[in-house]
C-alpha cells in the first residue's frame, strides 16, 4: 500500500499506459480519479478498480479545454480536499515528417500534448502549494532525446513537455512539489497495437522490426511503465526533482550490433 489514503489525478486513464497505472495505484490503496474523454472506458476503468477492491472514481473532462479542466480539479477538491499526485498521461500520437504534416494536425497534437499538461498542472498547482506539497508526472518519451523517422510533430511535443517539466521543478521545489517526467519507449499499447494491424500489411514482421530498436530486443508493456509511474507517485522517490525516468528497453542510450 505504497500510494494509502492518496489522491492521484491521473489524466488519459481510459485505456493503455492511463489505463495500467489507474489500476495499479488502486491496488496500492490511493483514491484514483479516473478522468478520460472517452466516458466508457473511462467509466470501465473506474469500475474495475472499484472491482478490485479500491476506490476510484471517474470524471469526464477534455485536457485541452481549460473550462473543463478547471471544473474538474474544483469538482475533486470538493470532494477530497487535496490532490496529492498529478499524473498528466493523456496524449496522441503523430505520424510524418514535417513538410508532410497539415496545420491542423500539427495544432492537434500540440494542443493534446503540451495544452493538456499546461492546463491540469496550472488548476492543480495551487492548491499543491498551499499545501507544501505534491507530486507531478508528466508523460514525455524517449523521442524526446533522440531521433526517429517520420515523427516531428510527436517528437516537439514530447521534447516540450520534457523541458516543461525542469522549467516547473525549479519554480515549485520551495512549495514541496516534485515534478518528474516518464520517458517510456515503444509500449504495446492497445493504440500501437491497432496502428500496426491497420498501417502494415504484416504487423507481426512490422513488431519484429521494432524489437531491434531496443537492447531488451522486446517491446515494453503499459504494466512496466505504470511501475515507474508507482515509483514517482510514492515517497521512495522523494530525492528524485525535475528528473526524466527512462522505461525504454535501452533505446535511448544503447544500439545493437
Amino acid at each position: 500500500m505504497r500510494l494509502r489514503d492518496k489522491v492521484i489525478l491521473i489524466t488519459g486513464a481510459g485505456s493503455g499506459i492511463g489505463k495500467s497505472t489507474a489500476l495499479l495505484f488502486g491496488q496500492e490503496g490511493a483514491q484514483v480519479i479516473v478522468n478520460d474523454l472517452d466516458v466508457v472506458k473511462g467509466q470501465e476503468t473506474a469500475d474495475e478498480i472499484i472491482g478490485a477492491g479500491g476506490a476510484a472514481t471517474y470524471i469526464q473532462a477534455d485536457v485541452t479545454q481549460a473550462d473543463s479542466v478547471s471544473q474538474m480539479v474544483d469538482q475533486i477538491i470538493q470532494a477530497h480536499g487535496r490532490i496529492d499526485v498529478l499524473f498528466n498521461n493523456a496524449g496522441i500520437s503523430g505520424v510524418g515528417a514535417l513538410h508532410e504534416l497539415e496545420p491542423d494536425a500539427w495544432d492537434r497534437i500540440m494542443s493534446v500534448n503540451v495544452k493538456g499538461v499546461f492546463l491540469p498542472s496550472k488548476y492543480v498547482v495551487p492548491h499543491m502549494m498551499e499545501r507544501k506539497s505534491g507530486s507531478i508526472i508528466n508523460m514525455s518519451s524517449c523521442i524526446a532525446e533522440i531521433g526517429l523517422a517520420r515523427r516531428a510533430s510527436y517528437a516537439a511535443t514530447k521534447g516540450a513537455v520534457l523541458a516543461l517539466t525542469k522549467s516547473m521543478q525549479v519554480d515549485y521545489a520551495a512549495y514541496g512539489i516534485r515534478v518528474n517526467a516518464l520517458l517510456p519507449g515503444t509500449i504495446l499499447t492497445p493504440f500501437v497495437e491497432n496502428y500496426l494491424r491497420t498501417s502494415y500489411d504484416d504487423p507481426e514482421a512490422a513488431i519484429a522490426s521494432l524489437k531491434t530498436r531496443q537492447l531488451s530486443n522486446e517491446l515494453g508493456r503499459p504494466e512496466d511503465v505504470a511501475q515507474a509511474a508507482l515509483f514517482l507517485a510514492s515517497d521512495d522517490s522523494k530525492f528524485m526533482m525535475g528528473s526524466p525516468l527512462y522505461i525504454d528497453g535501452g533505446v535511448t542510450f544503447g544500439k545493437n550490433a
